[in-house]
């Protein structure tokens, strides 16, 4: 099935990044392309300022020697560096080598020496320590960049002594930026991302140049962002999801305001006032969570305004969707509501919000109804790293909830044996770096990809996910559990959830194992008086009890079979840092699972 957007654009797309981005710079010299902080203000930049920076920066690592599709590495946060040398990066041809900054030292220098990294972009001491513990086990390794750590002046060098070796090669060469951006292929390799992956080791997908300005240019095709549009980037830039958003930048030209700082987010939304900004679904269920764990503590008048806007913005949004008319004194009300509690709760996310996107996992519907009923849109996609991140959006002006939208144009979908997603266009993957077999098993020979997911196509295209065919289970008796459908519902129900997670595979029913997000349920717990850390909450008597009427409610929505008959309240929450989440914040189902054995098996003594 091929999108109804007109795909004549993949006829003339930019050969590659480079010139894509050369091409930005020239016609919107003078506009707004970054903007990043600087201690408690903000800096600004254009994009020819951005340009000239990354000129010089990508001479810099020609005059170290760096020759076309030889890899280099950055190891670090979400920042403006981040961007200046990936742009740098594949400006001299090569190919950026993306590594998470909490990536442990083990696989930090495994997925250096495997992909044969020359040149190393460490954000600060902590990442620059990790390649010197690991010296020995990266021959490769010429050189590492440093944004903010220390230089020896040898082997480290500052960001601005790359600059300095690139104005002085610039000087012999000056017109080595044109040359290389007319001699990148299409098919050149431009980005290895080592999937952070649930299960397993990290595998490298290889993205062409050819594949990144496709996405860019699939999204500006589509009229869905242009030069106006101010964005909120906080993603990880590591994960395929950040990358395509600077793909989408170059080709319809906005400005993006860049932080990776988590914590940050929703005080950098009140400052920034961004039109749209990318997320993954944990950001909206927090975000979710907190408004309205904060009206339940408010109480009395106050919460029941609350409850009855939503049940009336809720009502107006349905007789919307079903294209009939609102009742006057529906559309009385909705005006009143959306004065008193609606507006604030858009400005909390700066006031100026088109939409959300909302991708890397699935998103509740429940939850994303709410937002909408508030003025909010949350238009979410799907995409995979082998698809470098984007094959499926959904429309500001045509959007269905419980959808991912439809392909992108110029790309196709179609459903395999099962149900599973099958993927074909110019946003798929060369394969797996070094790991033929594995290529193989997931691409076919007329370049269809696996994605793994089982899916439903309405009439129109718009393609809902069922499920994750490796995470579906068989109980015992014969019935088949998808656990993410159980989970997100649980996440929408009950405000304090952070993660729910479902298994029972080849048992006689389902069990869970719950944790908590501390900050809603510090709250909560100072409201009862309830003292001591997380572990001390979660173990208390009221908490259980609350829980256990949340997991009442989530059964009563589900087939007898998929009914959670035990669960248990783990005494921390999971994070990266455990190593129990991925980056991306997706459960790593497998050490979880593994970690847990023992809980989950006296569920069943």
């Amino acid at each position: 099935m091929v999108n109804r957007v007109d795909a004549s654009f993949v006829e003339t797309l930019p050969p590659n990044v480079a010139v894509q981005f050369w091409d930005r710079v020239s016609s919107s010299p003078h506009r707004e392309a970054f903007r990043y902080p600087v201690g408690e203000s903000w800096e600004s930049v254009t994009w020819k300022e951005a340009g000239d920076r990354v000129g010089r920066l990508a001479a810099g690592l020609m005059a170290l020697g760096i020759e076309p599709e030889q890899r280099v590495g950055i190891a670090s946060g979400t920042r403006y560096e981040w961007i200046l040398a990936d742009l740098a990066v594949m400006c001299a041809g090569a190919a950026t080598t993306t590594v998470y900054p909490s990536t442990n030292e083990e696989d930090t220098a495994y997925i250096l020496s495997d992909s044969e990294c020359h040149v190393v972009f460490a954000e600060d001491d902590e990442q620059i320590a990790k390649l010197t513990a690991r010296k020995s086990e990266l021959p490769h390794l010429a050189k590492v960049v440093t944004f903010e750590g220390a230089a020896d002046g040898d082997w480290v060098i500052g960001l601005d002594d790359l600059e300095k070796l690139g104005e002085a090669y610039l000087t012999e060469h000056p017109d080595a930026m044109a040359e290389m951006a007319a001699a990148i292929r299409p098919d050149q390799l431009a980005t290895l991302i080592y999937t952070s992956g649930t299960t397993g080791r990290p595998k490298g997908v290889r993205l062409r140049h050819s594949s990144w300005v496709y996405e860019g240019e699939a999204i500006r095709a589509q009229d869905i962002l242009d030069e106006t549009d101010l964005e909120f980037r906080w993603l990880p830039m590591a994960h395929s999801f950040g990358k395509v958003l600077m793909s989408t930048q170059m080709a319809c030209g906005f400005a993006a305001a860049i932080d990776g700082r988590v914590d940050k987010i929703v005080e950098n939304l009140g400052i920034v006032q961004p039109t749209f900004m990318g997320a993954a679904p944990r950001i909206f269920e927090k975000a979710h969570a907190r408004i309205v764990t904060m009206q339940q503590a408010e109480g009395g008048a106050k919460e029941k305004i609350f409850l009855k806007a939503f049940e009336v913005g809720k009502k107006v949004d349905q007789l919307k969707r079903e294209g009939k008319p609102v009742p006057a004194l529906l559309k009385l009300q909705h005006g009143l509501f959306d004065k008193l509690v609606f507006t604030k709760i858009r400005e909390r996310f700066g006031g100026r919000v088109r939409f959300f996107i909302s991708g890397a996992a699935a998103l509740n519907r429940d939850i994303a109804e709410w937002f909408h009923a508030a003025g909010i849109v949350i238009l979410e996609g799907y995409g995979l790293t082998e698809t470098s991140a984007g094959s499926f959006v959904n429309h500001p002006d045509d959007y269905r909830f419980g959808t991912v939208g439809p392909v992108f144009p110029g790309s196709e979908v179609k459903l395999g044996d099962g149900d599973e997603i099958l993927i074909k266009g110019p946003g798929v993957m060369d394969g797996y770096h070094n790991l033929p077999e594995e290529t193989a098993a997931n691409l076919t020979e007329d370049g269809w990809l696996r994605t793994g997911d089982k899916g439903a196509l309405d009439e129109d295209g718009y393609l809902r996910i069922t499920g994750r065919i490796k995470e579906l289970f068989k109980t015992s008796g014969g019935k088949y559990i998808a656990p993410p459908a159980i989970e997100s519902k649980f996440k929408a129900i009950c405000p304090y959830a952070s993660q729910f997670m479902v298994f029972g595979n080849e048992r006689n029913f389902c069990v869970a194992l719950v944790t908590l997000d501390p900050d809603a349920i510090g709250e909560w717990a100072k409201d009862k008086g309830i003292e001591g850390d997380y572990a001390a909450i979660v173990a208390s008597d009221e908490c259980r009890a609350m829980v256990g009427d949340y997991v009442d409610q989530l059964n009563a929505q589900l087939n007898r079979w998929e009914t959670v008959k035990k669960w248990e309240l783990l005494d921390h929450d999971l994070s990266v840092e455990s190593g129990e989440l991925t980056p991306s914040m997706k459960v790593k189902r497998n050490v979880v699972e593994s970690n847990y054995s023992d809980t989950i098996d006296a569920f069943y003594s």
